[in-house]
């Protein structure tokens, strides 16, 4: 008899060149265009799409528009109460940041295919979220040197620090500061994975056991196809959370930027 394919868990996160792109270079660098930048391409026009439907300024909003006011709010609100008044002119950027990720998070629990390929998450990749992470610490030195000059650096010497722990809290700090973006990106992307392994092994239950016979699927596959289930509410929940959690620290981290004392 042969043997049975084994369900790989990791295989959903690996990155596979397009369209025959696999050897396209340029200068000795492989530029292939591959199934994670489609879906980052898919989330980008999903995004805009979204938002150019809610710009009509109607007088009586429709529900789309209505949706992006809201949206668009929920992210004023936010810097808003994170930021102050100072935090007005970022909400482009983090209402942008917010959607993106909650659009590819979204995309990627969507049991379809698009050119034949099912769906891929892109921000269960330390590089997409550890690069969106770079981007906003960018934003939070260039705004702190460009409004506070070297008066920046007493960021890392709370107010009240004892003269005898001079040597010791900048250090403290400087570390904490630097891992940010580390973290920053790190938990975004180990939510999403472990959100979609968890999903795999479970399926992987559910079609064993109906292959084993009709007593394992009564006693495995039913309650793993009913937690798989669950588990798949929960992702939806966990994706906008994440998305969430995403633009509030860098609202907090833009804010220590804004408003150095």
């Amino acid at each position: 008899m042969a043997a049975e394919a084994k369900v790989d868990p990791m295989h959903q996160f690996t990155i596979e060149p397009l369209f025959g792109s696999g050897h396209w270079e340029v200068a000795g660098y492989n530029i292939a265009f591959t199934n994670s930048a489609l879906w980052m391409a898919i989330s980008a026009v999903a995004l805009w799409i979204f938002v150019a439907g809610g710009m009509k300024r109607q007088l009586v909003p429709g529900r789309w528009q209505m949706a992006v006011e809201t949206f668009t709010g929920f992210i004023d609100d936010l810097l808003a109460a994170n930021v102050g008044k100072a935090g007005k002119k970022y909400v482009p950027y983090i209402f942008s940041l917010f959607m993106f990720i909650l659009f590819a998070n979204m995309l990627g629990l969507l049991p379809l295919g698009v050119v034949g390929l099912h769906a891929f998450t892109f921000t269960s990749h330390f590089t997409v979220t550890g690069i969106l992470a770079i981007i906003s610490f960018a934003i939070v030195l260039i705004v702190g040197f460009w409004r506070h000059g070297l008066h920046f650096f007493s960021l890392f010497v709370p107010h009240g620090t004892p003269i005898w722990l001079l040597w010791l809290i900048p250090v403290i700090e400087l570390i904490s500061f630097m891992v940010r973006p580390f973290s920053l990106g790190l938990r975004l992307f180990v939510a999403m994975m472990a959100g979609h392994v968890l999903l795999e092994v479970l399926s992987s239950f559910v079609i064993d056991s109906s292959n084993a016979g009709a007593g394992w699927g009564v006693f495995i596959g039913i309650p793993s196809f009913i937690l798989m289930v669950a588990i798949c509410a929960l992702e939806v929940l966990v994706a906008g959370i994440q998305a969430y959690v995403f633009a509030l620290l860098t609202s907090l981290y833009i804010n220590d930027a804004e408003n150095l004392h």
